[in-house]
């Protein structure tokens, strides 16, 4: 926005200046609160001790790399920090981050402020297909401990099955959008009614699955950012920079579709095409993050209603925004469900549910003005 003579509005500086310091303050919160996170736990670590070992591990690693050969100095503090607590707060962002950018592409192509990976059935299509992969495959086995309850004996198996039906779910509803016309409410409803049939499709399987089978089922539905391991943070992690740049560079695309299917054609953006690519990608990221860690509902629905309430509608600010509140989210929920019930430790996905369930119904009773 520009005066005739090439100079910027100081409101207008004033309101881009205001949205770039909530973004900033989001960031640095989130990497004050993964200190706190990987700080608390059975054995409490220092938050500076947790700093020191992150830096150290950091510097230590690339000299390692430089020079092949060099051993790495590893103490207890290590152990726990980089092996444990790191990778497990690092996933609770990327996955965050992940489902909340697909949240909030969802809600912006298909101008509905009710779209999610959950809502729409992705998660719930992901969900079955580990039901298929443990009862009718085999995935799943009981162990006798207290400690090591459920495992599951080909969890690389189930990731396939669950990521292939997520994809599955997505290409039906594209499918349906394409018979009846690319409209965001007949996307909307056979996302609805895809989630109900795969709901009932899991629970068909254990109904005749036996004790051993049903434990497995159940273990991988509760979402936890705690199963995931590095080679698996390093693919969720690829796939959701892909996807939040794909997302960014299409910003314009979606502010414009927000002021309506009519507008944005008449300013040259291919709606349809738009709409279809965009779900598919949200679809993907969703689909990868589901299929590694469980269903994690929610948090793609909530983050970006309290973005908006914060900077606004806005997609050039809508979507980092969102992505800083995903991460700070599930991280603090993955958090609190570590120390809440302590020595227990709670599946991410019952706190995020807790915290989004209100929110749905409030959604679904008051309506979101935009």
């Amino acid at each position: 926005m520009h005066f005739a003579d090439g100079t910027i509005p100081t409101d207008y500086l004033d309101y881009v200046r205001r949205k770039h310091l909530w973004i900033l303050g989001g960031i640095v919160l989130l990497f004050l609160l993964l200190i706190v996170s990987i700080s608390v736990g059975a054995v409490s670590i220092p938050p500076h001790e947790v700093f020191l070992s992150i830096v150290n591990g950091i510097i230590d690693r690339i000299n390692a790399f430089l020079n092949p050969g060099t051993a790495l100095s590893v103490s207890s503090t290590d152990r726990i920090v980089w092996n444990i607590r790191l990778p497990q707060a690092l996933a609770a962002i990327v996955a965050g981050i992940g489902l909340s950018v697909a949240g909030v592409a969802m809600q912006s192509i298909l101008r509905n402020p009710l779209g999610s990976p959950y809502t729409l059935g992705i998660s719930n299509a992901g969900a079955f297909g580990a039901a298929v992969s443990v009862i009718l495959l085999g995935a799943g086995e009981m162990h006798s401990t207290v400690a090591d309850a459920v495992t599951l004996n080909n969890p690389y198996l189930t990731t396939m099955v669950a990521f292939v039906f997520c994809l599955l779910a997505t290409g039906v509803i594209l499918l349906i959008s394409r018979i009846r016309g690319a409209s965001p409410e007949v996307m909307v409803l056979a996302g609805v009614a895809l989630s109900s049939l795969f709901t009932a499709g899991t629970m068909f399987l254990q109904y005749f699955a036996d004790d051993t089978q049903l434990a497995a089922v159940v273990f991988w539905t509760f979402g936890d950012v705690g199963r995931a391991n590095w080679q698996e943070l390093g693919i969720m992690a690829l796939i959701t920079i892909a996807a939040c740049l794909f997302f960014l560079a299409n910003r314009w695309n979606y502010n414009a579709i927000d002021a309506g299917d009519e507008t944005a054609k008449g300013l040259g953006v291919s709606v349809e095409r738009v709409r279809d690519i965009g779900m598919v990608v949200a679809a993907l990221v969703s689909a990868v993050i589901v299929s590694f860690l469980g269903v994690i509902g929610f948090v793609g629905l909530v983050c970006p209603h309290m973005v908006r309430r914060l900077i606004g509608d806005d997609q050039r600010y809508l979507i980092p925004g969102s992505c800083v509140m995903g991460g700070i989210l599930l991280l603090a929920s993955d958090t609190v469900a570590r120390v809440i019930v302590a020595p227990y430790i709670l599946p991410v996905a019952v706190l995020t549910a807790f915290l989004g369930a209100p929110v749905f119904i409030y959604l679904l009773l008051v309506g979101y003005r935009r």
